[in-house]
């Protein structure tokens, strides 16, 4: 079959689909017109002229649908500019039927027309049904959107048997454990089998929603959601002496560029100084493997966030020799469906029917999912070296055809549809974010997709080099 023919095979097949629902829709709505008119009760003329009226009303529903052009739109496109079109097929469906019981007054025609009051009500109803199952199916559509279904590739998938055994059995701290990344650690940590996992995160809702999952999943691991700021050094040094963890995961920090540029002091607080009270509090307590987990703005960076970074694993390096503690840190750029991201904003801004908001028509970035970001991870920290890892990405996306593809794989047509509004590169941004593994800039690790930066280019000072 060729391609055409089976794009025309799919299209008859989801608008019969469509007038299958949109004909139990108006069957609800009428049925409801009758308990709502009668409170319950059966009609003088029976049920059973009630139902063959329907066939009457349904046809005229039907038509009206179809002559307004509701068959032409895809369901995942209804927008407010499409929500006119559909009033109008229910509205001239009300005024048919209407018209049928103003020529055809008499009782004996109550098995092809509806009374007066039942039209009404059945209009109210009908919009609502059709206008909200297409609505219903428009936002299913753009919460099963599949990173890799928008990065136009597969995902991938790591061995990850090698981080498992040296997972298995330990106790585990994960700082930010309530975060994009910070929870899909605690996920795969659990799946490694972890003794104990320390679930440190400072924001209540956040805590409570990894910590329910966790139960939920009746998962092995002994989970334990402790509510600490990383930046309160008293309570932390508790924490660590009484249950001694043999790794840290500090996945806790500032991550958006634009809020730390506003409030640099903070973010250098949070970010760098935290930090390094986290990593010597970790060293004196004896805790074998650190991670820190940075990104790639770290890279000759231009934003307060990336300095602050870039700061945090100069703090971190320079601790490695100083006491049995291996400290190490994994440098990668963009995951999909991260708090803050680019892709649920694209899809609040597309279900809203836009604008989407671009910065600027040649930005891009590095992206990965959060699952394969955070295998990785894992696989690094399991690693022997106290070195600056980075993840191969892949080749850099650029943000304005992420933009693009997500408006049409909802069903819309960019720039026409939903329109692109270009806002202009923030403080702080780079058009290209600078993550290299090339031979030049890194050395090749046996594990797929892990590199160890080289220190000059790590930007690692003369005596961590």
């Amino acid at each position: 079959m060729t391609r055409s023919r089976e794009a025309w095979v799919l299209f008859l097949l989801t608008r019969i689909v469509g007038v299958a629902v949109d004909a139990a829709v108006v069957g609800a709505a009428y049925l409801s017109a009758f308990v709502l008119r009668f409170d319950f009760a059966e009609p003088s003329w029976g049920w059973r002229k009630v139902a063959m009226s329907y066939l009457t009303v349904c046809v005229v529903h039907l038509v009206s649908l179809a002559l307004c052009g509701c068959y032409r739109l895809a369901w995942r496109r209804i927008a407010v500019p499409q929500m006119p079109r559909y009033i109008c097929a229910t509205l001239l469906a009300a005024l048919l039927l209407t018209t049928m019981r103003f020529l055809l007054p008499e009782l004996g025609f109550a098995h092809i027309r509806p009374p007066y009051s039942i039209t009404v009500i059945c209009f109210f109803f009908a919009t609502a049904g059709v206008i909200g199952v297409r609505y219903a199916w428009r936002l299913y559509w753009l919460s099963s959107q599949r990173e890799a279904e928008l990065l136009e590739r597969s995902e991938n998938t790591f061995d990850n048997s090698v981080a498992a055994r040296f997972f298995s059995g330990r106790v585990v701290m994960v700082t930010g454990a309530g975060g994009s990344i910070g929870s899909e650690i605690v996920r795969q940590i659990a799946a490694a089998g972890a003794k104990k996992i320390l679930m440190v995160e400072r924001g209540e809702n956040a805590l409570y929603e990894i910590n329910r999952e966790m139960v939920r999943a009746r998962c092995a691991s002994i989970v334990k959601p402790l509510m600490v700021d990383c930046g309160d050094a008293a309570h932390i040094k508790a924490v660590l002496d009484a249950e001694k963890p043999s790794v840290v995961l500090h996945a806790a920090a500032y991550k958006h560029v634009p809020m730390v540029e506003m409030n640099p002091e903070e973010g250098w607080r949070n970010n760098t100084e935290v930090t390094r009270c986290l990593a010597e509090l970790a060293a004196k307590s004896g805790v074998e493997r650190f991670v820190l987990i940075s990104t790639d703005k770290a890279v000759k960076p231009i934003s307060v966030m990336g300095k602050t970074k870039l700061a945090a694993e100069q703090a971190i390096m320079a601790l490695n020799g100083e006491s049995s503690t291996s400290f190490c840190a994994v440098r990668f750029g963009n995951v999909f469906g991260s708090s803050g991201s680019v892709v649920p904003l694209f899809r609040e801004q597309i279900a809203a029917g836009g604008p989407v908001t671009v910065t600027h028509p040649d930005m891009r970035r590095y992206f990965m999912t959060i699952q394969e970001a955070v295998s990785l991870v894992l696989q690094a920290a399991s690693r022997e070296e106290r070195a600056i890892y980075t993840l191969d990405m892949g080749e850099p996306v650029r943000i304005l055809d992420l933009a693009e593809n997500m408006i049409s794989q909802a069903g819309f047509r960019p720039y026409v549809d939903i329109p692109i509004v270009f806002t202009g590169i923030r403080p702080g941004e780079k058009l290209f974010e600078e993550i290299d593994v090339s031979d030049r800039s890194a050395f090749k690790t046996d594990m797929a997709k892990i590199y160890v930066t080289k220190p000059d280019v790590a930007g690692m000072p003369d005596k961590v080099k």
